[in-house]
């Protein structure tokens, strides 16, 4: 779980709560954070605060959407009112609870939202294996699963949903990397997938960037 909340007392709160149900849980106290930890690491489920310093939640939400992160959302927040609550849905939220709440209530919205992360696994073809689109693992061809770190996933979500298609280092840099301007750090995830999924995972285009290649 990844829980973004910029008041110290609630998240260290929330936090010991969610530990005790099992979880294992990643703390976020402002947005920067949150998007870090939320582009870099795999969660099932996504708890924020509506008001955070450096980037709002509905911020955060709409830029982890944009770059392919499916991970179910829960909005926790003293903003209640109806426009309020039809933002924080309409930015890519799956459920929005409002401060103060209910402890059981939060919880069983939380275990909510997982099960629906579970159970709703999606698989895109990937050569001779296959992009688990829910759980952010490579299925290969012999049924061996091979877990992804977000930003591996993005970029081969992003090759494996246009495989014909020949995509320039800038543009694979905006998508899935937003948070630095250094092309360069898209070679070196291209590098990980091959020495995580084979050489051929990815094919280079010599001075036109990367193409999705065989698994």
């Amino acid at each position: 779980m990844l829980l973004v909340e910029d008041d110290r007392e609630t998240a260290d709160m929330l936090a010991d709560l969610f530990t005790a149900e099992g979880y294992r849980v990643d703390v976020a106290l402002d947005g920067h954070r949150g998007l870090h930890l939320g582009l870099s690491r795999r969660h099932q489920v996504v708890v924020l605060d509506r008001m955070l310093p450096g980037i709002d939640g509905v911020d955060l939400v709409t830029r982890l959407r944009r770059v392919g992160v499916t991970t179910r959302v829960l909005m926790l927040t003293a903003l209640g009112e109806l426009p309020d609550r039809v933002l924080g849905l309409d930015s890519g939220a799956d459920d929005y609870l409002v401060k103060p709440f209910e402890v059981d209530e939060l919880l069983a919205r939380v275990r909510a939202l997982h099960r629906r992360d579970l159970a709703g696994a999606e698989l895109l073809p990937l050569g001779s294996g296959q992009l688990d689109l829910r759980r952010r693992e490579a299925c290969l061809a012999d049924g061996a699963r091979v877990q992804l770190s977000m930003r591996e996933f993005t970029l081969l979500h992003t090759l494996a949903a246009d495989p014909k298609s020949v995509h320039d280092r800038s543009r694979l840099r905006k998508r899935v990397f937003p948070d630095t301007s250094a092309e360069s750090i898209v070679d070196t995830y291209v590098h990980y997938l091959r020495r995580k999924l084979g050489r051929d995972v990815i094919r280079t285009v010599h001075g036109l960037g990367y193409q999705m290649g065989t698994l």
